[in-house]
């Protein structure tokens, strides 16, 4: 069985509210999200919030999951993020925001028990990640950081970068369409 059946199927198992399916992706995903979080908000009790509330929205939304828009990964990643943008802007700390991820940039947070496949697979994908946003012009790689890790809009972005919204949508738009290239989705936990 692949990881994508065995995460379908806990899904499943989810939405006819079995327990054990989210513990079991809990064990999969938890480090993961973690991670997202504490980029985005800072390590700590506001990252371990965003993450209790990403479970919970995963096990209340885990019967509307639609293969066919990506992995159960790359959900759970969007619900991560999506809570931890959320409590940036209700706390008003995007100021706060900006300090952690330039720390975050230095200090990694220490991921949650790792199961050592696992582990040693999202370490390979973190590389290439990070292969993948150093091989960016320098613009395109500022303007994904702007909107990923700080949550801008592209007109935020374009106010910030004094530059035309135009051009802040294109050096998005190429970008993505690198980091596509370069980090292909099936390698994705």
């Amino acid at each position: 069985m692949s990881e994508l059946e065995r995460d379908l199927g806990c899904l499943a198992r989810m939405a006819a509210r079995d327990s054990s399916a989210l513990a079991e992706l809990y064990d999969r995903y938890a480090d993961l999200l973690y991670s997202v979080a504490a980029r985005i908000v800072g390590a700590g009790a506001d990252a371990e919030e965003v993450l209790q509330d990403t479970w919970v929205q995963a096990w209340r939304s885990a019967d509307r999951f639609d293969p066919a828009r990506g992995t159960v990964g790359a959900w759970l990643v969007t619900i991560a993020r999506s809570r931890a943008l959320d409590r940036v802007r209700s706390m008003g700390a995007r100021r706060r925001a900006e300090t952690a991820a330039a720390a975050e940039a230095v200090a990694e947070p220490a991921p949650i028990a790792p199961d050592p496949a696992t582990g040693y697979a999202r370490r390979m994908l973190k590389q290439d990640v990070a292969s993948a946003m150093t091989a960016l012009a320098p613009q395109q790689r500022q303007v994904v950081e702007l909107a990923y890790f700080e949550g801008l809009s592209q007109t935020e972005i374009a106010t910030r970068l004094d530059a035309p919204l135009g051009t802040v949508k294109s050096w998005t738009r190429q970008a993505l369409l690198k980091l596509r290239e370069r980090v292909p989705v099936e390698g994705l936990p």
